[in-house]
């Protein structure tokens, strides 16, 4: 239930109503709030010079002029916002839109200036100007007017923020930052004292031959966006039994398609089914909560871009390998999580599937490398991040991994790179890789 209830609030903070549509009503409770003050305050004079003091008609006209000077301009922030994303979109790939969309700047400033048009709407409705029933909510009116004041000041950082957030070295710092989150909450700190997960745990995998197992089809289709666990867990150990995953998070699936297998195939039926079922999250396209080749993917799409005939932007492309290798170096000191799930006696009862440290890899350079195997400039940082995560305290195969690529990317340049200087220079830099590698001291 966790989960899903993530999903919802990540689909919450992603949605351009969510945040405007909570300030729109608090706006509301503030008009109601104010008028009541107002007619408690009716027969008190408040002094200040601060304070509205003019009459009916006047607070009429600064209501007015206030609440259509505010759907006027959240209109305008409105198109801006599209131009932005439209430009995200061609430029850096539909599927950083997501990005800008979650911005919480973008939703809160369409907020406030919705919600000042309504609170100034609102307490329009009360003024009378009726002689013997003349009520001027004075406090209101003023409240009204240092909302606009305070807009005023939010469009001009709006203006600032949009100019930012559309450089491409904004969008890939950001891209990073995300990346890391997801490997943080993904990958476990060395030495953290997890039990249950622990891949030290004493347990005995059960054999998953097929004839000792019973497939789980996907009752739903689409991508997988997250997976209930402790839940899964749960039914595992209410039926004494194991539950092996056969998708991860990220991965697509058809409608009847193995989703899991149950051992032993005696425990299996439509309430199992349909509660293992349920501890699946699925959506129309990726997300990084739970699936770390998503948050790759989004900056190898900008490299894959910027290399691409009609961009021919290198210096992007670049930029996205030094972010790659920092996020790499993050991962390199963290452990992997345990593809075991025990329950509290030691006995395995889900069985996942984890990215290991060489799929973030093999997903982070695979195809830059294939794009980039002739341009000297790529190619060659590409071996210098390899050199440079080289000297960070590596395992033996997580080096080797990174050594596997140092020599694809030079076998790809030897025959892509016509111009034997731009070949040399290749040469030399997979020779410090080479060298890095052996004297560096795997723990």
């Amino acid at each position: 239930m966790k989960t899903r209830l993530l999903q919802y609030w990540e689909n919450f903070r992603s949605s351009f109503w969510f945040v405007p549509s909570i300030m729109a009503a608090a706006a509301a409770l503030l008009a109601v709030a104010g008028v009541q003050l107002d007619l408690a305050l009716e027969n008190t004079q408040v002094e200040g010079w601060w304070v509205y003091r003019g009459g009916a008609e006047g607070a009429r006209a600064v209501l007015s002029v206030v609440a259509g000077s505010m759907i006027s301009v959240a209109g305008t922030v409105f198109s801006i916002t599209i131009v932005a994303l439209t430009l995200a979109s061609t430029q850096f790939g539909p599927r950083l839109l997501r990005n800008f969309m979650r911005d919480t700047v973008n939703q809160s400033v369409l907020g406030v200036f919705t919600s000042t048009f309504l609170f100034c709407l609102l307490v329009l409705r009360t003024v009378r100007g009726i002689d013997d029933d003349q009520f001027v909510p004075h406090l209101s009116i003023t409240l009204g007017v240092v909302l606009a004041v305070a807009s005023l000041a939010v469009l001009i950082y709006f203006i600032h923020h949009t100019s930012v957030s559309i450089q491409v070295t904004h969008l890939i710092s950001e891209v990073s930052r995300e990346l890391r989150e997801t490997i943080a909450r993904l990958y476990p700190e060395r030495d953290d004292g997890r039990d249950l997960a622990s891949p030290d745990a004493q347990a005995t995998e059960p054999s998953f031959a097929e004839d000792a197992t019973a497939a789980i089809a996907a009752q739903s289709h689409g991508y997988l966006l997250a997976i209930d666990v402790e839940r899964l867990r749960r039914i595992a150990t209410d039926n004494d039994a194991t539950i092996l995953l056969g998708l991860r998070p990220g991965q697509f699936a058809l409608e009847g398609s193995p989703l899991a297998r149950l051992s032993p195939r005696e425990r299996v039926s439509e309430d199992i089914e349909r509660s293992i079922n349920q501890a699946f999250v699925w959506g129309m396209d990726r997300i990084p909560n739970q699936d770390v080749e998503c948050a790759v993917s989004q900056l190898v799409e900008i490299a894959l871009r910027a290399l691409s005939p009609g961009i021919n932007d290198p210096f992007t492309a670049i930029n996205c390998i030094d972010w790659l290798g920092d996020s790499i170096g993050f991962l390199s000191g963290r452990s992997e999580p345990s593809k075991y799930l025990n329950d509290e006696k030691g006995q395995v009862r889900v069985v996942t599937r984890p990215v290991a440290f060489g799929g973030v890899v093999d997903a982070a350079f695979n195809q830059i490398r294939q794009a980039a195997h002739s341009n000297a400039a790529v190619t060659i940082r590409l071996l210098e991040v390899i050199g440079l995560l080289l000297q960070r305290g590596l395992s033996n195969d997580r080096r080797q991994v990174l050594l596997d690529h140092a020599e694809m990317i030079w076998r790809g340049a030897q025959d892509a790179l016509p111009e034997e200087w731009d070949r040399r220079d290749v040469d030399e830099r997979c020779q410090v890789v080479q060298r890095k590698w052996s004297l560096s001291d795997g723990p």
